[in-house]
């Protein structure tokens, strides 16, 4: 508890504007809770409209000169950073851990994803292109060059406090932007700690500010009014971010949208069993399957599901259930009272309508908000969770046939983020991975993040792509210059 301790108490908890710690306009402040037991951890700042406007006139005043800062220097700041983090891998472990809930190992493996964003982004900035070549007609020539958007506003989810935020605000500052980010009220300390460290990092005072707050709208609402905003990323459920571009519609803001998902995962009848467990552990059990990403509907071929499905549910049994920062800890708690209502909701609604409890299915009693990870067989085809994001360490099983059945079935949905599938069949992985309607495939692999690859869906999973190559254009506009 000593370690818990030191770590509260040197965190900034005020908002982080100017490149340091600041009390919000009116002095008012909300509580951060620990999931493991639903006690208070410490309180943070909570901002206001007007502390948004104050943001939003530091980044306006600094964004001429961070656009023009060097690339070199951009990406120096960027590499420091990164540097820094890593060599704070515990302690951002640890207040991870304790604000959001996931296992002390999730947490390092996040602290590991997160900062690859930074270190990715600092090369990325010093490859910022264009290009110059004659018009074909002959009358002239032809100049592109690319300039940052301008100030940008981040609103970062709370399943993944710092990955969430590198990953926009790495190809921000890359690309010459300001940022302004808005965390998610559950998990603001990691984002505020992260603020402390581009500032070690030498990033010049005004470029990035941070705004915790239980007002959402009162932050972004005034931000996205004002013609000084040029864009908006946001990381978060679907129903929000169609709120957030209709918003942006008035003033045509460049948004990127990082949406709800509802992954399926198919096993194919020629799969490797044994490798599929290993992969649906991965792509459900994940941050305790509070994920984007996470696998939602597995679809196994008939002929392998018992085994399959036996498999699976004695490697869920065996998982070990508790606070995160307890050792030996596989699945931590819920981020909060409210989604584990909605987890057990769905879990009883498939129950009632005839679905199979191979383990688990419900929440334990005493403190914290705790779910028993779950499987489920035979989930009927009304199910609601089969439409609607888990987000709980719950696996839901269907059978199926034929190839085009599961791939229908996969495909069914409004949402596509990610899919997975397993298969020895080299024709097979290629047709299927073809077939299905989602931005990212994963085959015969139950992980796929990765800052050097497009992160991304199509349909209501949002638009726009983080990470790659792809990530920075973002944060680019396109300039086009007509030279006699």
């Amino acid at each position: 508890m000593t370690a818990v301790h030191d770590l509260i108490s040197s965190l900034p908890t005020d908002l982080w504007l100017g490149g340091k710690q600041t009390p919000g306009s009116t002095g008012a402040r909300f509580a951060v809770l620990n999931p493991a037991t639903g006690d208070q951890l410490t309180t943070v700042a909570d901002a206001t409209s007007q502390d948004a406007l104050t943001a939003l006139d530091l980044a306006d005043s600094v964004q001429s000169s961070w656009a023009a800062t060097p690339a070199r220097e951009r990406a120096e700041i960027l590499r420091r950073a990164f540097d820094s983090v890593n060599s704070r891998v515990e302690d951002f472990a640890l207040l991870m851990t304790l604000e959001m809930g996931k296992s002390l190992q999730e947490s390092r493996g996040e602290v590991a994803y997160g900062s690859e964003f930074l270190r990715w982004f600092s090369e990325e900035a010093v490859r910022i292109g264009g290009r110059f070549t004659q018009a074909p007609a002959g009358n002239g020539r032809i100049l592109v060059t690319k300039k940052p958007v301008g100030p940008v506003l981040a609103i970062t989810p709370w399943n993944f406090p710092l990955a969430m935020g590198t990953r926009k605000i790495g190809p921000a500052l890359a690309a010459g932007c300001t940022v302004i980010v808005k965390p998610a009220e559950d998990t603001p300390l990691t984002m505020l700690l992260l603020g402390q460290i581009f500032a070690d990092a030498g990033l010049p005072a005004g470029v990035l500010s941070i705004l915790p707050t239980l007002n959402a709208a009162a932050v972004s609402g005034p931000l996205m009014a004002d013609p000084r905003l040029r864009k908006v990323t946001f990381t978060g459920s679907t129903g929000v971010g169609k709120l957030l571009v209709r918003n942006a519609a008035d003033r045509l803001l460049r948004t990127s949208m990082e949406l709800g998902g509802n992954a399926p995962f198919i096993v194919f009848d020629d799969a490797d069993v044994d490798a599929a467990v290993d992969g649906a552990m991965l792509a459900k059990m994940r941050n305790g399957g509070e994920a984007c990403t996470a696998a939602n509907r597995l679809y196994v071929a008939n002929s392998v599901r018992e085994e399959f499905t036996s498999k699976l549910t004695a490697r869920i049994e065996a998982l070990t259930v508790g606070a995160g920062d307890i050792g030996g800890t596989d699945i931590g708690p819920l981020i909060n009272a409210k989604q584990r209502t909605t987890v057990t909701a769905l879990v009883d609604d498939a129950v009632a309508k005839g679905a199979t409890v191979r383990t688990g299915g419900g929440a334990p009693h005493g403190a914290g908000f705790f779910f028993t990870p779950t499987v489920l067989d035979d989930v009927p085809a009304d199910a609601n969770l089969l439409r609607e994001e888990i987000f709980g360490p719950v696996a839901a099983i269907v059978g199926f046939d034929t190839e085009a059945e599961a791939v229908a079935a996969a495909n069914d949905t409004q949402y596509g983020l990610v899919s997975y599938f397993y298969t020895r069949d080299l024709d097979r992985a290629m047709r299927v991975s073809a077939a299905l309607d989602s931005g990212m495939v994963g085959v015969n692999r139950g992980a796929i993040s990765d800052a050097a690859a497009p992160f991304g869906g199509v349909k209501e999973s949002g638009f726009g792509r983080e990470g790659g190559t792809e990530g920075i254009e973002e944060y680019l506009e396109t300039k086009y210059v007509a030279l006699q």
